[in-house]
């Protein structure tokens, strides 16, 4: 497998892992990139499905935030990191991954992939960045989470 070939199956992984529902859910506690920032944005809460996310199945991540201001569409930027190396990158119209417009308050995003059998156990992170659509960034949040092999957790 060549390496562009890796980086996209680590990504997928990684992203899958932080927005796949399973059976096991579990909160991952997001923290900011910027913590002096004012993010118009504030990030509630993170549900991993499953927590840990399984190598070759589907996870699910949502996440649960608030917006000062009302939102007609932008863009969701995804960056998943293995050990510290950053091993995927995509990007999603806002609209795709939750209603729009984004009324002033809560609001829920979704985002749901299925991992590759041969992504690699271990920590991940995945750096979320929401942007409207005149490219002002709204919040950036790191959410950590652990990817297991499919056979290990089938066994627990």
């Amino acid at each position: 497998m060549d390496r562009k070939s890796l980086c996209w199956a680590l990504l997928v992984v990684v992203a899958s892992s932080s927005l796949i529902p399973l059976t096991n859910a579990a909160a991952s506690e997001p923290s900011y990139c910027d913590s002096d920032a004012s993010y118009p944005v504030k990030v509630e809460s993170v549900d991993i499905d499953p927590s840990p996310v399984v190598s070759g199945a589907p996870a699910t991540f949502k996440i649960s935030a608030i917006s000062d201001e009302a939102l007609s569409g932008g863009k969701l930027s995804i960056d998943v990191f293995f050990y510290g190396v950053r091993v995927h990158t995509e990007n999603h119209d806002l609209c795709t991954k939750t209603t729009c417009p984004i009324e002033k308050g809560s609001f829920v995003l979704t985002h749901s992939q299925s991992l590759p059998g041969f992504t690699p156990s271990g920590s991940y992170k995945l750096k979320m960045k929401l942007i409207d659509v005149d490219d002002k960034q709204l919040t950036c949040v790191n959410i950590n989470f652990k990817i297991v092999r499919g056979s290990l957790v089938a066994q627990i």
